[in-house]
C-alpha cells in the first residue's frame, strides 16, 4: 500500500467514527430532530429540541445554529400573526359608513407599530424565504395604509 491509500483509509475511518458519534450521541440526535422540525416550519418544537440538545452539549454547533434560526423565524411568525390581526381590525373599521378621526388615529397607530416592528426584524440568509417575503408584503401594506391615513 502506498502513502496516499493509507492516508485515504485513515481519513475515511475518521469520517466514519465522526458519523457514528453524531448518530449515537443524544445531543446530536436531538439537534437533528430540531433541524427537521425547523425545515417543516414547526419553529416552536425546533427551538425546544435545540435548547434541550444545547443543554446536553454546549459545543453542539448544530443545536446552537438551529436555536438561533428558530428564534429568528418565530419573530417573523409573530410579526405575520400581528399583521393578520391588525388587518382584520382595519378591515372591520373600513366597513363603517363613516370613518372617524379616532378610527384613523387607531389605524395610523397600528401601521406605525407594524412598521417599527418590521425594522427590528433582522433578515439573514438562513431565514425561511417565505417568511421574509410574507413579512415584506405585510410591511408594504401597512406603509401604504399609513400613507393614505396621514394624508
Amino acid at each position: 500500500m502506498n502513502t496516499k491509500s493509507i492516508l485515504a483509509l485513515v481519513a475515511l475511518s475518521l469520517v466514519s467514527v465522526m458519523g457514528v458519534y453524531v448518530l449515537v450521541n443524544p445531543s446530536y440526535q436531538k439537534s437533528i430532530q430540531a433541524k427537521y422540525f425547523y425545515e417543516i416550519g414547526n419553529y416552536k418544537e425546533a427551538l425546544s429540541l435545540a435548547k434541550e440538545s444545547f443543554s446536553m452539549d454546549v459545543y453542539n454547533r448544530m443545536a446552537s445554529t438551529v436555536m438561533a434560526q428558530s428564534v429568528t423565524a418565530l419573530k417573523y411568525v409573530s410579526y405575520i400573526e400581528m399583521g393578520k390581526k391588525y388587518m382584520a381590525e382595519i378591515n372591520l373599521i373600513a366597513t363603517h359608513e363613516n370613518i372617524t378621526d379616532a378610527d384613523k388615529a387607531k389605524i395610523r397607530i397600528m401601521c406605525e407599530i407594524m412598521n417599527t416592528e418590521y425594522v427590528k426584524l433582522a433578515p439573514s440568509v438562513i431565514t425561511d424565504e417565505s417568511l421574509v417575503k410574507e413579512t415584506a408584503e405585510y410591511n408594504q401594506k401597512f406603509e401604504k395604509l399609513l400613507e393614505k391615513v396621514t394624508r
